[in-house]
């Protein structure tokens, strides 16, 4: 290890320590909250945050008011937006996830809102670098990827209405969807769509999956598009009830929706290998994907024998008009 490593490490290591020492001997409210982010996000292990650290953090003993939820993701966010280090980085983000899906809902509600302050690209690391060494810049492409997750499950969240991808039973989301309007429908498959595209533009890297805090970062993006899957498949089944009803617009569009989800196929099974192959999902997809096709055809040519017999029409209007009949032989003469 070259001795600008070892220093880099040693700095990191002295930066948590003197942070958790200036916490902890505030006076300052929520001091708390604070010091469990600090030791959930520690620079010296590459081990995701353990149990305890995590149940530190969503404690309801400290996070009793809008105030102290806030503190705590400000907390995080102060912290990850101001570290370099790929591992603080992709703990914090750990630590965000963690909260869109298992926190209280006073948390899930302070993280949910602080987007409306920046937008769609809130977390802001697409130009993160941790230039430490070969793997720290490795590590950093998962950083860029990790945020776009999380930023990306908010954005799905909040348009389906609910913090953290729904728990609902799957009789009450068949009901919820089916009284959807089409374009309602369509458009909540394009957020989905849009977190499957994320998720598929995992990182080349994929051999620092044997990496603790990798290793647990996919699982949970797993259990993600597991969730993700279930409410697709909801809405491509009532799409695919909808196809003889649906405009020509329309089934174009959804036609697109399903060949852009088969273009995430492949490198889906290179992240997640035979978890969530979900075969029944890419039968039903190609299934409805044909029956749109026929329908797009049909509805095609129906469009085409409507144009001729309105161009053959206003031909017969027009010739009437100026006095032209047609006879025998096809030719036209004019009668009076």
């Amino acid at each position: 290890m070259g001795q600008t490593k070892k220093l880099r490490i040693l700095i990191s290591f002295l930066k948590d320590k003197t942070s958790l020492i200036k916490t902890t001997l505030s006076t300052k409210r929520h001091s708390r909250i604070h010091i469990a982010v600090l030791r959930a996000t520690t620079h010296d292990s590459s081990a995701p945050p353990s149990d305890h650290r995590i149940a530190a953090v969503l404690s309801l003993k400290h996070i009793t008011s809008h105030d102290a939820a806030s503190t705590c993701i400000e907390a995080l966010m102060d912290r990850l937006h101001s570290t370099k280090n790929a591992f603080v980085a992709l703990k914090c983000l750990f630590m965000m996830h963690i909260i869109i899906t298992k926190g209280s809902f006073i948390l899930k509600d302070q993280i949910s809102i602080y987007p409306s302050f920046g937008g769609r690209n809130f977390l802001n690391l697409s130009m993160f670098r941790d230039e430490l060494d070969s793997e720290r810049w490795d590590l950093s492409s998962w950083v860029r990827w990790y945020a776009a997750i999380v930023e990306q499950l908010l954005t799905v969240s909040r348009f389906l209405g609910s913090p953290g991808l729904s728990t609902v039973n799957n009789k009450d989301k068949e009901k919820k969807v089916s009284t959807l309007l089409s374009r309602d429908l369509l458009s909540e498959i394009h957020v989905l769509l849009d977190f499957v595209e994320v998720i598929s533009q995992v990182p080349e890297s994929l051999h620092l999956q044997r990496n603790n805090l990798i290793y647990e970062i996919v699982r949970l993006a797993s259990d993600d598009y597991r969730s993700v899957q279930h409410e697709i498949i909801f809405r491509v089944k009532e799409l695919g009830e909808r196809i003889p009803r649906s405009s020509y617009s329309e089934l174009t569009q959804i036609l697109g929706y399903l060949k852009r989800f088969e273009s995430f196929k492949e490198r889906l099974c290179l992240l997640f290998v035979n978890r969530n192959r979900n075969d029944a999902l890419w039968e039903l997809v190609c299934e409805i994907k044909m029956k749109t096709e026929e329908m797009i055809k049909e509805k095609g040519e129906i469009k085409l024998l409507k144009m001729d017999s309105t161009n053959d029409s206003s031909r017969w209007t027009r010739f009437g008009e100026e006095g032209f009949a047609v006879v025998d032989g096809g030719h036209w003469t004019r009668f009076s």
